[in-house]
């Protein structure tokens, strides 16, 4: 059974989750989890604590086990974005090639948008060629935000305004 909690962040409310010793889902709002219990464990609390400190600009690295579910594609896209340096960008194409998926830019965007456990692993990173900015299935708002907080300039304005 999954325990969960919910917090407030800069970012308004999100939902933690865990199961079984790994952090299953970081979410943004109050989202409804299947055979599930409202219960803060260890866990959950470092994962709290670490979220605040990275809010805070104090952690540039999550220490974490993690654990989502998804397909073999995704998760090895998520492993890879786990990989791109706080303060840093990668394309949707850089990693496909990364995954060695290199026609699979588009599948890299669609499960970047499927990421359940946001900013530990970080989807935000991820930018179109030439730094253009695709969008962010939490919100531009929350994308500017994190891109803002980790001083990430070397994306362009599109559709995001400065």
């Amino acid at each position: 059974m999954k325990n969960y909690i919910f917090i407030e962040t800069p970012l308004g409310k999100m939902t933690l989750a865990e199961e079984n010793d790994y952090i299953t889902n970081i979410a943004y709002g109050e989202i409804t989890l299947e055979a599930s219990c409202e219960n803060e464990t260890e866990l959950l609390s470092q994962a709290k604590q670490q979220l605040a400190e990275y809010f805070n600009g104090e952690r540039k690295e999550f220490n974490l086990p993690l654990k989502p579910s998804g397909t073999v594609f995704q998760l090895s896209v998520w492993k890879a974005l786990t990989e791109i340096p706080y303060g840093k960008t990668a394309s949707y194409k850089t990693i496909a090639n990364k995954i060695h998926q290199p026609c699979a830019a588009r599948a890299v965007g669609m499960a970047n948008n499927k990421n359940p456990i946001v900013i530990a692993i970080p989807c935000h990173r991820v930018v179109g060629a030439k730094g253009i900015i695709k969008g962010y299935g939490g919100g531009v708002d929350k994308l500017k935000f994190l891109l803002k907080l980790e001083n990430i300039t070397d994306v362009e304005d599109f559709p995001i305004k400065w």
